[in-house]
C-alpha cells in the first residue's frame, strides 16, 4: 500500500483498496501515469458533502451534477432534493456517492492506461 499512497497520499479507505487492487501490475512510469489522470477527474468527498450542505439552503441537487447524474440533479432542482429527503440521504451517503464515481473513473483510467501500452 506504500506504493499507491506514494503516488494518490489523498485517498484513504476503500478507494485505496480498489486503486491498489485496479493498478497491482504497473511499473512505476504507468502507476505516475495513472495517478497523474486519476487526480485530475477524481471529486474529492468533502466536496461532495460540502455541495449537498449547500443544497439544503440553495439550489439542490448539484453535487448530482457534480457527479456526472444530469437526471438525478434536475429531479432535485425541480422537487427541492426530493422534499429535502433525497438531499439528506446524498449528505449521509457522501462517502459512497464520491466512492462510486471515483470507481468509475478510476476503470476508465486504468483501460486509458492499457490502451497506451
Amino acid at each position: 500500500m506504500t506504493r499507491i499512497y506514494d503516488y494518490l497520499p489523498e485517498i484513504e479507505g476503500e478507494e485505496m483498496v480498489f486503486i491498489q487492487n485496479l493498478t497491482s501490475g504497473y511499473t512505476p512510469e504507468q502507476m505516475r501515469d495513472f495517478a497523474t489522470i486519476y487526480r485530475s477527474r477524481r471529486k474529492d468527498p468533502q466536496m461532495v458533502l460540502l455541495l449537498a450542505l449547500l443544497g439544503l439552503f440553495f439550489i439542490a441537487g448539484i453535487q448530482r451534477f457534480m457527479l456526472g447524474q444530469i437526471g438525478m440533479g434536475l429531479l432535485y432542482v425541480f422537487t427541492g432534493g426530493l422534499c429535502l429527503i433525497g438531499t439528506i440521504v446524498d449528505i449521509v451517503n457522501y462517502k459512497s456517492l464520491a466512492f462510486d464515481y471515483n470507481r468509475q473513473i478510476a476503470s476508465e483510467v486504468a483501460a486509458i492506461i492499457r490502451l497506451n501500452n
